[in-house]
């Protein structure tokens, strides 16, 4: 008699729970980039902030947008992919306004140009604007020929979230390069490690598509590594984040493989 007294309580807390829980995947993934965002504003110096970690989110998410129209999984995961994408175009907006600003007598690269030595490096936000639309329209077609392929439509999903669970590579490149973090928000990073964190139980108990627990689970190690490190220390964290990496994929190779020999009788 009291649980079922309580029921009026516990089934509106349940409720607001996933509601916030699904608020928190929707505009969480966004948040740490704030504090990034901020400080480049403020200090109009982008050199600690590789644009690249945009490009890997922006093709994830596109490709994640597509995969949804082949296995739809739930809505909170399809608009945070949405709100990643703006996110990351306001950041690429900024930027290329202040790296442009501060440089001096430089040839102006445009994506028309169609050359590879200086892809993502272009001098308008346009540009960007211009290769996003390319990908997702070839993407998108590409898609739209292919949607009825089990295959096709898992190994999508598969691309999709890789793609994402490389998102620190970018920046620990760029750390490496230049043997310092200095540009680079710890803030950012520190609430990379914990959003990842939050984002792989929150695949785990909601049964999302295995694809998405195993980034998570990628994404939390390369996330790790992004912590500011001596130069002499450089080659010891690229080793142990190889290690992580390689154990994190030999440990989803069987369940991904499973996936992929499921959807072949489909064919």
């Amino acid at each position: 008699m009291e649980a079922e007294g309580l029921d009026w309580l516990l089934v509106p807390l349940h409720q607001l729970v996933s509601w916030g829980a699904a608020g928190a995947m929707v505009f969480g993934g966004v948040v740490p980039y704030i504090p990034q965002y901020r400080d480049i504003r403020r200090a109009q110096n982008a050199e600690g902030f590789s644009t690249y970690v945009c490009l890997v989110l922006l093709v994830a998410n596109i490709l994640r947008i597509l995969f949804w129209f082949g296995r739809h999984f739930e809505s909170p995961l399809l608009w945070q992919s949405i709100v990643m994408i703006l996110t990351m175009l306001l950041m690429l907006k900024l930027c290329t306004e202040v790296r442009v600003t501060n440089e001096l007598n430089v040839k102006r690269r445009f994506f028309a140009d169609f050359d590879p030595h200086h892809f993502w490096h272009w001098s308008s936000f346009g540009d960007y604007v211009q290769c996003v639309l390319a990908f997702t329209g070839v993407a998108g077609y590409v898609t739209y020929l292919s949607i009825d392929s089990a295959l096709f439509v898992e190994t999508l999903g598969f691309l999709a979230v890789l793609t994402e669970a490389t998102l620190g590579v970018p920046q620990l490149y760029r750390n490496y390069c230049h043997q310092s973090t200095e540009g680079m928000s710890i803030k950012m990073v520190l609430m990379w490690t914990s959003g990842d964190t939050f984002k792989t139980a929150y695949f785990l108990l909601n049964g999302a598509p295995l694809q998405f627990s195993v980034c998570g689970l990628l994404q939390e190690h390369l996330s790790h590594a992004q912590q500011p490190w001596a130069s002499s220390q450089a080659p010891s964290v690229l080793r142990v984040l190889a290690a992580s990496v390689w154990l994190s994929l030999c440990g989803a190779e069987g369940q991904l493989w499973g996936g992929f020999a499921r959807a072949v009788p489909k064919l």
